[in-house]
C-alpha cells in the first residue's frame, strides 16, 4: 500500500471520528442529573443558612425561572416567561447560527442565580466547580461550545436577579418587626425559644402571576372564644386531644412533614437550631425525585421547577396575608392557659401567626401543579426525609400527600382543624390559578 494511499485512509478515519465525537457531544449533552444535582445543592444550602419558608420559596422561584429561561431554547415547544410573570421583560437570547448546550446553560443559570441569593456562597461554589468537572468529562464538549453554553447562562441569571431586585424583598428587611398584641385573641411568642413573628410584611412582595397577596381568601377564623363548651375551646380541646392519643402512625406522619427551620433545642443558656428542609424545599424534592423517574430532559424538568416553584410562592404569599390579618393564636399557647398548663405540642410551633396553615396551603398549590404535569393518580414514593432519620413513605397521588401533609400539622399540635382546610383549600385555588396563567407551551 502506498505512503499516498494510506494519507488518504487515517485522514477519513479523523474526519469520520471527529463527526462521530461532535455527534456524541451533542447526544450527551442533556444532563437533566446536573440540574437535580444542582437543585439539590441549593436546597441544602437554604438549610444551613436557615432561611424561613418564604424566603427560600422566592430563591427557588428566582432561581427555577431563570433555569428555564436559559434551559427551554432545546425544546422548540417551549415559551418564554416573559411578560407572563409581574415586571419580567425581555430575556437575553443565544446567538444565531452558534452552537450551545442548553441543559449546561440551565444548569449554571440555576446555579447562579441560586448562589447569588443565598448566605454561604462559596460552599455552594466549591460544590459547583466539582460537580462541573465531571459534567465536562463526560459531556465531551467542544471547549467553545462549554463556555459560550456557560455565559448565555449567565447572562439570564443577570436578568433575573435584576429583575429580583425590585420585588420590594430588601425593602421589608428593613419595616418594623410584629408588634405583640396583649389582647387574648391574638399570637403570642411561643416556647422554647420564644422567637419575633417571621415575615410580617410578606404580602408586600411582589407576587408572580397573582393580581395581589389578598387575591385570594380563606375564610376567617371561629370565632375567639375561651368559654367551654364554645366552638373555638372545642376545636382546641380537640388539638389537646389528639396529642395525648396520638398513634405511632400519626406521630411518624408529623414528624415526616415536619420541616421545621426553626426547630430550637434549649440547653440551659445554650440554644441551638437543628436545621430541617423547608416545606416548599420538600415539594420541590418530590419534583426532583419523580422527574428522575420520568426520566425527563433538562427543558422539561426547568419547566416543572419553574411552575411548581411559582406556585409554591404564590401560596406563601397568599397564606402570610392572612396571617398577619387573623393574627390568631396558635393552640399551644391557648391550651397552656385554658386548659392544661403542662401540655406541650409533639413539633415545636413555628413562630408566626396560626390561620392558616402554610404547610397546607402550599402543598394544595403544588399538588395540583404536580397533577396537571404528571397526572391525577401519580403514585410515588418520597424519600425526602431519610437524611434526617425518617422513612420513606408512599402516597397513591400528589393529592393525598397534600392531604396527609396538611393533616399532619393537626397530628404535631400546631394547628387547629380550619386552618387545615381552608389552608389546603385556598392552596388549590391559588395552584389551579397558577397553572390557568403560566404558559410554558406552544
Amino acid at each position: 500500500m502506498n505512503k499516498k494511499l494510506i494519507f488518504l485512509i487515517v485522514s477519513a478515519v479523523f474526519v469520520l471520528t471527529s463527526c462521530s465525537n461532535n455527534k456524541d457531544w451533542a447526544k450527551k449533552s442533556d444532563r437533566p442529573e446536573y440540574l437535580h444535582r444542582t437543585m439539590k445543592a441549593i436546597t441544602d444550602r437554604i438549610v444551613f443558612d436557615i432561611f424561613s419558608p418564604p424566603v427560600a420559596s422566592r430563591i427557588y422561584t428566582y432561581a427555577s425561572v431563570a433555569a428555564y429561561e436559559a434551559g427551554r431554547f432545546s425544546d422548540s415547544t417551549l415559551v418564554t416567561l416573559s411578560g407572563q410573570l409581574n415586571g419580567l421583560g425581555a430575556l437575553p437570547q443565544p446567538e444565531a447560527g452558534k452552537e450551545y448546550s442548553f441543559s449546561l446553560a440551565a444548569t449554571q443559570a440555576l446555579y447562579t442565580t441560586g448562589r447569588t441569593l443565598i448566605f454561604s456562597e462559596d460552599v455552594l461554589k466549591n460544590e459547583y466547580d466539582e460537580m462541573m468537572k465531571s459534567y465536562k468529562k463526560e459531556s465531551s464538549m467542544p471547549s467553545d461550545v462549554w463556555k459560550r453554553s456557560i455565559a448565555f447562562g449567565d447572562s439570564v441569571a443577570v436578568a433575573v436577579l435584576r429583575w429580583s431586585s425590585k420585588d420590594n424583598y430588601k425593602q421589608t428587611r428593613s419595616f418594623p418587626k410584629y408588634t405583640i398584641l396583649s389582647d387574648e385573641y391574638s399570637w403570642k411568642p411561643t416556647p422554647p425559644a420564644y422567637m419575633d413573628a417571621i415575615e410580617p410584611h410578606w404580602n408586600k412582595i411582589r407576587t408572580f402571576v397573582l393580581d395581589s397577596a389578598n387575591q385570594f381568601r380563606p375564610a376567617p377564623p371561629v370565632s375567639f372564644s375561651t368559654k367551654k363548651g364554645s366552638d373555638f375551646y372545642k376545636l382546641a380541646e380537640q388539638v389537646y386531644q389528639a396529642r395525648i392519643n396520638l398513634t405511632d402512625e400519626q406521630k411518624l406522619i408529623a414528624n415526616f412533614w415536619d420541616c421545621n427551620p426553626f426547630m430550637m433545642n434549649v440547653n440551659g443558656h445554650v440554644m441551638f437550631a437543628n436545621k430541617k428542609i423547608s416545606p416548599g424545599g420538600h415539594w420541590i424534592n418530590i419534583l426532583t425525585q419523580v422527574s428522575k423517574k420520568e426520566k425527563l430532559s433538562t427543558a422539561r424538568s426547568a419547566e416543572a421547577y419553574a411552575r411548581v416553584a411559582v406556585a409554591l410562592f404564590e401560596g406563601f404569599v397568599t397564606c402570610w396575608d392572612e396571617k398577619y390579618r387573623s393574627k390568631l393564636i396558635r393552640p399551644e399557647t391557648y391550651i397552656n392557659q385554658y386548659i392544661d398548663e403542662n401540655w406541650v405540642p409533639l413539633l415545636q410551633t413555628p413562630p408566626f401567626p396560626e390561620h392558616t396553615s402554610g404547610h397546607s396551603t402550599i402543598s394544595g398549590s403544588a399538588s395540583v401543579i404536580l397533577e396537571h404535569y404528571f397526572g391525577k393518580d401519580y403514585a410515588f414514593t418520597d424519600s425526602t426525609e431519610t437524611e434526617f432519620g425518617i422513612p420513606v413513605r408512599s402516597f397513591k397521588s400528589f393529592d393525598a400527600a397534600a392531604e396527609e401533609a396538611s393533616m399532619s400539622r393537626f397530628y404535631g399540635g400546631i394547628h387547629y382543624i380550619p386552618a387545615l382546610t381552608e389552608g389546603l383549600k385556598m392552596g388549590r385555588e391559588v395552584g389551579q390559578f397558577v397553572s390557568n396563567q403560566l404558559k410554558t407551551r406552544k
